[in-house]
């Protein structure tokens, strides 16, 4: 696991070494373990890679970065891991070429090397890498198949610049700032960019499954190396659900054990959900020996806590448990800290508990494995399960709903943490969704802009530019209608779109903020692929998401488990937005920082926290996301 960053000049132009060494710094807490770089001056011109190592595969100085063939032709830049790296050595190996080092990354050398572009389909990882050939002059940029690693890069004049973070990429020489106004509607409407954009106009944000190929006449448009694909089940019957959980449970469980290979200690995070709770199952039972476990609590939240779930898995499998217990202060004291490392706004809140359950364990372990992308892949967010809702809800007759029910629901006082509370809430985003298709109902109960806040903009019409874009990405991305059942379009839309933008984003900042390696086997192609073959009664059915993930497991985890309600892996954010964070809530998002947005509406924004604080509404997302976006232009003004 590493951080990487490179140039590639077009124009013969010199690449000052300084630059590479500035941004190298800025990766360090990617890779504390060692910082290399190196410059050619020939070939396609001046081509600068470098990269900050965490050692994890053969931690011996000979698996450091960048790392070159033996004839000094081919050079490699590569942050990941790739799981089946020791097939493909042997396969290598029986072709001819001569291993130095045991590590992985010279694995993807000698692959790309051999095959080009044509290796990226044969790894089975977790990456972003750059390829360079000094004899043709050419080489590629790629990142993995479901964006779990970052490549931010840069297109300007007669060079090519990337980075693993944007903060790194701001080293290479001057870069554009002027700020991408279409990201920031972005930000405010979803609580995340999405690729290509970044919150800088001229920085892109290479797109999951794609690689960037350049070459002496300069770099050419991302093009797309993997599809997920998105089955119209036609090969299931009913009769085959069973022999479907035995396969599930194998493809997990190979998921997990090809995720464990690692020359330093590992562990998992344990939320006491349905996910980490299977990845610990299958972890306990490969190592043959305690695995470690973490979780995080809050102190005085109980509705936030899932730690005595947690205790139960680890009981069950014998884990070393750890557990950290978050006070209000300690989650107030760590918010300035993590908002000054991110390179753009982060509008999920969760990387606060992401950070600070990472910095605890990296105490104990190097890598550790979640259980992200199950609920993408098996329908376990309330937005799936809104399908169903919606046509249970219309079918009660319009004048109860349009009397009774809805003025109720609007003069409710909202907050998160009580499950009545939190049932609430979804009911009055089950509204938001109109008489639209499947895919726009699912972008408009996605959205953290409430309707009728688009005054927050000052272009409101933006706001529905940007659902609109999302809703026709959606249908570039998973097809039309009628081309697979529309709860897996759905489902493949997210784990192309929001996952890699929203949830791997803020998974692979906080941890990486403390030099921890966190691998995903819900990821893994093999199960990816099976979840997205499965119909989508298998996963809900009669409002009980990911319906044949809990019976895969019946048996081998404890019923509290398999039967609870999905709980979200969140802080409080809304409770402390009413109350000790308000105070720096108001002097951070102030008038004058938001008027520099110039696209912000300061009144709007006075409108939002007071109903949040009065509790007519729990505004906590779009509060949060305006929080880290003035947060990051305060400090960026510094800067200028």
């Amino acid at each position: 696991m590493c951080g990487i960053c490179g140039i590639v000049r077009f124009d013969q132009a010199p690449i000052r070494p300084e630059w590479l060494s500035r941004a190298c710094e800025a990766l360090r807490h990617r890779g504390p373990d060692h910082s290399g770089q190196w410059v050619e001056r020939g070939g396609l011109g001046p081509v600068g890679l470098a990269a900050t190592r965490l050692a994890i595969l053969d931690p011996s100085p000979a698996g450091n970065q960048p790392m070159h063939d033996g004839l000094g032709r081919y050079h490699v830049v590569f942050n990941g891991e790739v799981y089946n790296y020791r097939t493909l050595r042997r396969e290598l190996a029986a072709s001819g070429y001569a291993f130095r080092t045991q590590s992985d990354t010279e694995v993807v050398l000698a692959a790309c090397m051999r095959w080009g572009r044509g290796a990226l389909s044969r790894f089975n990882g977790m990456w972003a890498l750059a390829f360079y050939d000094s004899e043709s002059g050419t080489g590629f940029l790629s990142r993995d198949r479901f964006g779990i690693k970052p490549l931010f890069y840069v297109v300007e004049g007669s060079s090519l610049r990337f980075a693993s973070e944007i903060g790194a990429i701001l080293c290479l020489a001057e870069v554009n700032r002027r700020v991408d106004e279409a990201a920031l509607v972005q930000h405010l409407t979803f609580g995340y960019i999405a690729h290509p954009r970044t919150i800088y106009s001229a920085v892109r944000r290479l797109a999951p499954g794609h690689c960037v190929e350049f070459g002496a006449n300069g770099s050419g448009a991302p093009s797309r190396y993997y599809d997920v694909p998105v089955s119209n089940n036609e090969a299931w019957r009913a009769d085959d659900y069973s022999e479907a959980c035995v396969d599930l449970r194998r493809a997990l469980a190979d998921a997990v054990v090809a995720r464990r290979v690692s020359d330093v200690p590992i562990g998992a995070f344990l939320s006491g959900g349905l996910d980490s709770s299977i990845v610990v199952a299958h972890l306990a039972e490969a190592m043959g020996r305690p695995v470690q476990t973490f979780s995080v609590g809050y102190a005085g939240h109980e509705g936030y806590d899932e730690t005595t779930y947690a205790r139960l898995v680890a009981a069950q499998f014998g884990t070393e448990h750890h557990e950290l217990v978050l006070t209000e202060r300690d989650v107030l004291e760590a918010i300035p800290a993590i908002l000054d490392q991110l390179g753009e706004p982060v509008g999920d809140s969760s990387i606060i508990p992401t950070s600070l359950v990472s910095r605890f364990t990296r105490g104990s372990v190097t890598v550790a494995l979640s259980g992200d992308g199950g609920d993408e892949l098996f329908g376990g967010y309330w937005r799936y399960l809104a399908h169903d809702a919606r046509q249970a809800y219309r079918a009660i007759p319009r004048a109860v709903r349009r009397w009774a029910i809805e003025p109720a629901l609007s003069a409710m006082s909202i907050a998160r943490g009580s499950p009545l509370a939190n049932r609430a809430r979804q009911l009055r985003k089950l509204l938001r969704g109109g008489d639209g298709a499947p895919l726009e109902r699912h972008v408009a109960w996605s959205r953290i802009l409430p309707p009728g806040a688009e005054s927050l903009v000052s272009d409101p019409e933006a706001v529905g530019g940007c659902v609109a874009e999302a809703a026709s990405t959606a249908t570039r991305l998973v097809g039309g209608s009628g081309a697979a059942d529309e709860l897996n379009r759905i489902l493949a839309f997210d784990v192309q779109y929001s996952l890699p933008s929203d949830m791997l984003q803020k998974v692979d900042l906080g941890s990486m903020m403390h030099s921890l390696e966190v691998r995903v086997p819900f990821l893994d192609p093999a199960v990816v692929e099976r979840a997205m073959s499965y119909p989508a009664c298998w996963k809900i059915d009669r409002g009980r998401g990911k319906r044949i993930l809990a019976d895969a497991y019946r048996g081998r985890l404890p019923d509290e488990i398999l039967d609870r309600a999905k709980q979200g892996f969140e802080v409080p954010i809304g409770e402390y937005l009413r109350g000790p964070l308000l105070g720096m809530f108001r002097d951070v998002v102030a008038r004058g920082t938001v008027d520099s947005l110039r696209i912000v509406n300061h009144a709007a924004v006075e409108a939002l926290l007071q109903e949040h604080v009065s509790r007519r509404a729990d505004h906590s997302e779009v509060l949060w996301a305006l929080l880290t976006l003035c947060w990051w232009k305060r400090n960026e003004r510094r800067r200028e």
